[in-house]
């Protein structure tokens, strides 16, 4: 641009000859007129569109088709850039991720319209934790099924956990923060969120928040703030919006497989503390693991973990089974008719009459299915021997094995039903423990008629009299009673004087 300026001047200026200022320079004379005739700066036009990839060999279009069909999945079966260069690398290519990268971000700018800009966001430590939801596909007992899964992001340190859940009712936004604060061994001051109804009841045209209860209750229990974003706004908590992208294609593409959600859970805590070992987007000569533990110093004791149930009064049917979610489940037999407190977890079911734990099951997520506990009918069966044979909470009850062959025995004769009733009513009194020790000596002594197997009961239940020790010394008498029968008269005589 400066030698432009000095060859215009030169000649129409100065009035310098083509010439002469062709020689001084070195340029042509063609050149020195191309510049005389056009006032605005020289540029550089290429001839040919410069290549910016390495994807030859029919990998573009390759790559290309491989974008097209994930187009056509739901959002969350679509691959990575990074899964997108692995079938590449399967399939023979050679050259670097960052060529698939460009050409990945190329066709995605192509496909969007999008042209937001955002002020970038700085927290500090401990400051800010983000929460959202996903829904991804996992493979549980060699079943497809959706999962709801909670993202959490510490916003400084950036790091992430993650926990999977069937759904996503209140009692599980409960369980999910206590376990992310567990996981994180601390809590930050603040907790960003959406604006569900699990958590936010109202929110009003100024954009005040009125917190459903419950979660209001974890929230003091911790101490922490919940800030709810302004509706259809994902990008004030956008760093977990980002993760959800990115450990969809990281975590669930493909599909995991478990055995049941506990070991899937068990699995992606294992691989959120991997993806801590990834270098920092900010700090990147520092990794994500070795921010968290400077961070950690910022956030608070985690104290006594937050008891995260959903309590609701229901009352208990004449089948002594109470209802939730669609599915029944039962109390002892004492409760038919009565209102008990159901407290719903994530993962079990508690029933409570006054402070007292009543009833234990676990959390089922089927529809329309009854959940016995055997023993909480056994009462019944002092008045109702012949429900043993046809009841519902009996048919497949897993007794030990000792009492299951005494229960067969019993139930070929007549009357059995009601002999086996009276040994399953002392099981209640004597425990479960005691009744099967006795059922498994009388099988091995192969008595088990009813008077038998009571008495080895009582035999267990008896206390043991500890005998004295041999070297034991009686106290000796000092004088030698004499007999003398007068001394009775005597005292039959004071006797009949005091009446």
């Amino acid at each position: 641009m400066e030698s432009v300026s000095k060859i215009r001047l030169w000649v129409l200026v100065e009035g310098r000859s083509i010439r002469s200022v062709a020689r001084a320079t070195g340029l042509s004379r063609n050149t020195i007129k191309k510049y005389l005739k056009d006032e605005s700066p020289p540029s550089y036009q290429r001839q040919v569109p410069p290549v910016r990839h390495k994807l030859c060999n029919g990998f573009d279009l390759r790559l290309q088709d491989l974008f097209d069909q994930d187009q056509k999945r739901p959002r969350w079966e679509r691959r990575t850039a990074v899964r997108l260069y692995e079938q590449l690398v399967s399939e023979g290519y050679t050259g670097s991720y960052s060529p698939v990268q460009r050409f990945v971000r190329d066709l995605k700018r192509a496909g969007a319209s999008s042209g937001e800009a955002f002020i970038p966001l700085h927290f500090a430590a401990g400051d800010a934790l983000q929460f959202d939801w996903s829904e991804e596909r996992v493979v549980l007992g060699g079943v497809e099924q959706k999962v709801k899964v909670a993202h959490f992001r510490l916003c400084h340190s950036r790091k992430p956990f993650v926990a999977a859940y069937p759904g996503e009712s209140q009692e599980m936004v409960l369980d999910a923060f206590v376990r992310a604060l567990s996981f994180y061994s601390g809590v930050p001051r603040r907790v960003i969120i959406d604006n569900p109804k699990t958590m936010v009841t109202y929110v009003s045209r100024s954009k005040d928040r009125v917190f459903h209860p419950r979660f209001l209750a974890l929230m003091n229990h911790y101490v922490m703030e919940p800030v709810a974003c302004t509706p259809a706004s994902g990008w004030e908590k956008g760093q977990v919006e980002n993760q959800v992208q990115f450990l969809r294609g990281r975590l669930f593409v493909p599909m995991p497989a478990f055995n049941d959600l506990d070991a899937l859970n068990n699995w992606l805590r294992l691989r959120c503390e991997e993806l801590a070992n990834r270098l920092h987007p900010e700090q990147s000569d520092r990794t994500i693991a070795q921010l968290f533990e400077d961070e950690r110093a910022d956030l608070r004791p985690l104290g006594r973990a937050f008891d995260g149930y959903v309590e609701k009064t229901v009352r208990v049917r004449s089948t002594c089974l109470v209802q939730y979610a669609s599915n029944r489940y039962s109390v002892p037999s004492r409760f038919a008719g009565q209102h008990v407190s159901l407290r719903a977890y994530a993962g079990r079911i508690v029933l409570v009459s006054g402070q007292d734990v009543i009833a234990e099951h676990k959390r089922r997520f089927t529809r329309n299915v009854s959940y016995f506990e055997p023993w909480h009918y056994v009462p019944l069966l002092d008045r109702k021997p012949g429900a043993l044979r046809n009841g519902a909470p009996f048919v497949d009850w897993q007794l030990p094995d000792a009492m299951h062959r005494i229960r067969e025995r019993y139930m070929v004769g007549k009357g059995g039903d009601r002999e086996f009733v009276d040994l399953l009513l002392l099981a209640q009194d004597h425990g479960i423990e005691v009744v099967e020790t006795a059922c498994e000596l009388a099988v091995e002594q192969s008595t088990l008629r009813p008077p038998a197997i009571i008495n080895l009961i009582n035999q267990l239940v008896e206390p043991v009299i500890t005998p004295l020790s041999d070297a034991y010394t009686y106290p000796q008498l000092t004088l030698r009673p004499e007999a003398d029968c007068k001394r009775y008269e005597t005292l039959c005589a004071a006797g009949a004087v005091a009446a």
